[in-house]
């Protein structure tokens, strides 16, 4: 199942829509998905249940026909939980493509921890971030967001622990040399995923790094520096 909210709530999003995917979406390749996974707590967490349960949302074709009537140009977060269709690591490469499709005149956006290199996975991704659905890699630090830019596929993000910008510097390099910037809706009042839509650029050379955050960020913390 997957649910969309037409008007998020939360306050770093903004009030742009934002869906929902069932848990079992979640790949074993995410290092999260056992300890650190801020969707594991807080109101989040009950929803998150529900949907994955069958009780709240809807079928995969109703949902692309509910971002299909979006405004065009709304820019939207796919997946505040879950990650690509298709179970565990593998991602859906036909739902995906639907998926673009259904997004086409509008700004989607996602995350995906399914790894690139298994089956088909680098060929979708690369065939939304082409199509005009942006399809970022998500680093589990620096060092491995690196590895992820090195493949030239889609951009990248990352986590990185608290703390890394101890004098509020905007951004650095990563160990490899390559340029990072923290989440403008971490480090700047008044901005969101509706304003800043970095997220939804899929032509960008550098990597947006996230500081763990959530009730579980100290378990992603340590993650984050590995």
């Amino acid at each position: 199942m997957i649910h969309l909210t037409l008007k998020s709530s939360n306050v770093k999003t903004g009030p742009i829509p934002v869906s929902t995917s069932s848990a079992d979406t979640c790949p074993d390749a995410c290092p999260l998905k056992a300890k650190g996974c801020y969707a594991k707590s807080g109101p989040l967490a009950m929803h998150w249940a529900k949907v994955t349960a069958g009780n709240r949302g809807q079928v995969f074709s109703a949902f692309l026909a509910q971002i299909k009537a979006l405004p065009k140009g709304q820019t939207w977060r796919h997946n505040q939980a879950g990650d690509l269709a298709g179970k565990g690591d593998r991602i859906n490469l036909q739902a995906l493509r639907r998926l673009t499709a259904a997004n086409k005149g509008k700004r989607g956006f996602t995350y995906t921890h399914k790894p690139p290199a298994l089956g088909n996975n680098a060929k979708a991704i690369q065939e939304a971030n082409k199509g005009g659905f942006t399809v970022n890699l998500s680093g589990n630090s620096l060092q491995h967001a690196d590895e992820l830019l090195a493949l030239n596929i889609a951009p990248v993000v990352a986590i990185v622990p608290e703390g890394l910008r101890p004098n509020g510097e905007t951004g650095g390099k990563t160990p490899a040399g390559n340029r990072f910037i923290f989440c403008p809706a971490q480090t700047r009042e008044g901005v969101t995923c509706s304003t800043c839509r970095l997220c939804s650029v899929a032509k960008r050379e550098y990597i947006i790094a996230f500081e763990a955050h959530g009730t579980n960020k100290k378990a992603a913390a340590v993650i984050a520096q590995n």
